[in-house]
């Protein structure tokens, strides 16, 4: 295909169509529309310096030979991004089908039952496995779902403090999302160690992460209840595959849920998109965010999907909406219900096991070796500690195509996931100069 050939037939309106639609408006040539509609104090009169215009098979070409120059390596960093497997079936059924990746939303429900009824699963998933009353079709990602949590809480909260409580070993780039969203809207985010230093005396929300960032599993009963007794509600960040095996936070009466779903079968995707969740205990539904999903009856008396609640949303209540999300990222959440159909309770349980055996066999060698590995329950990420030395493993492992978590000069994080092999393993024991075990 040439390159004049390639452009016509990827830009659209030919010179016929141009001279129709300049008819219409009432001008003879598209620069004397231009003339009429940019000012003349903003228009740029220069050329563009572009190279000459290739064909599709030279512009594949050159987008090939570009992806060729990323280094691809095995991730254990952790902090919400995991490998996953992608189901052949999903992959080719949904994230390569143009009936689902250039969905709209649905606004009308007579034509887009198959996409409402895969959204309702997804959000049933996220309630079931956080034990929250409601939840909504998904958030562009765990920080925004987090900060949007933030905001629920002000708004629900009778507590007058301006203060939200984040814990210090929640995600750091969600602490840089809570706190950014804050700044302009005048609360106080206080970043502490609730487990060392407690809670302040008055705040009107609180932030914890389920497990922590370092990968320590901690039992929150006593600081939810802390925080509802000073009238504040609590978030926590979830990962929803340990889910599968830990006791979900909506049992311990936390207030809000949220966290990501990429782990689900949603490829990292170099850092994004993936679908984030919020969910909700009963009594907050109609201050939750987002779109949110619902069953009603047809004409005929038939159950029937449509959006629920939309007089809490943006293009309906303006500037007095929940919030300005008004959109969801229903491609990867489709994908992430999908995968838990897929794989069903019992094997998504097979995967957290295996996936939380692999972090404790990569724990035990480390111990072996003389490392000191952070002596608190986990499920899948371990904190080990290497006095000066954390600069170092981490250069090691990346040169055996391992990349590892940099904490600070003394600790180094190392997350295992669904993708996890023995050969890994290996790989991260020769970083830290330990032999490991077989």
């Amino acid at each position: 295909m040439t390159a004049e050939q390639f452009a016509d037939r990827h830009i659209g309106p030919d010179l016929a169509d141009e001279r129709r639609m300049l008819e219409v408006v009432g001008y003879a040539s598209i620069d004397e529309l231009m003339d009429a509609a940019i000012p003349e104090v903003i228009r740029w009169q220069g050329t563009l310096q572009l190279p000459e215009p290739a064909g599709e098979r030279e512009a594949i070409a050159e987008l090939r030979a570009l992806a060729a120059r990323n280094t691809v390596a095995v991730s254990m960093i952790g902090l919400g991004y995991h490998g996953t497997h992608t189901p052949a079936v999903i992959r080719r059924n949904v994230l390569e089908n143009p009936a689902w990746y250039t969905a709209y939303t649905p606004y009308q429900p007579e034509i887009s039952q198959g996409r409402l009824e895969a959204l309702l699963n997804f959000q049933t998933m996220v309630t079931d496995l956080t034990g929250s009353a409601t939840a909504n079709a998904s958030m562009l990602d765990e920080g925004t779902a987090a900060a949007e949590a933030m905001t629920l809480a002000r708004r629900a909260s009778r507590c007058k403090s301006p203060v939200y409580v984040v814990d210090a070993d929640a995600l750091p780039q969600t602490i840089a999302v809570i706190s950014g969203r804050a700044e302009p809207l005048g609360i106080e985010v206080r970043v502490v160690d609730v487990e060392r230093d407690g809670l302040p005396a008055e705040f009107f929300g609180l932030h914890l992460q389920y497990p922590g960032a370092s990968g320590a599993v901690r039992d929150h009963a006593r600081l939810v209840e802390a925080a509802h007794g000073v009238g504040a509600l609590v978030t926590v960040a979830a990962d929803l595959l340990a889910l599968t095996l830990l006791r979900p936070p909506g049992e311990i009466g936390v207030d809000i849920a949220v966290g990501t779903t990429q782990r689900f079968g949603v490829p990292m995707g170099f850092g994004g998109p993936h679908a984030g969740y919020l969910a909700v205990r009963s009594g907050l539904e109609r201050m939750l965010p987002g779109r949110l999903v619902g069953v009603s009856r047809d004409v005929d008396g038939n159950p029937a999907f449509r959006l629920a609640l939309q007089t809490r949303e943006q293009h309906i209540r303006r500037e007095r909406a929940t919030s300005n999300i008004c959109t969801a990222q229903v491609l990867l959440a489709v994908m992430a219900g999908m995968y838990a159909v897929y794989h069903g309770p019992d094997g998504l349980r097979a995967i957290a096991r295996r996936t939380h055996g692999m972090a404790v066999r990569l724990a035990a060698g480390l111990r072996a070796g003389g490392v000191r590995v952070a002596d608190v329950a986990f499920f899948d990420t371990v904190t080990a500690t290497v006095p000066g030395r954390a600069a170092e493993v981490v250069a090691a492992a990346a040169e055996r195509g391992v990349n590892l978590r940099w904490v600070d000069t003394d600790r180094v994080g190392i997350s295992c996931d669904e993708t996890t092999t023995a050969a890994h393993l290996r790989a991260v024991w020769a970083a830290f100069g330990v032999p490991g075990f077989d």
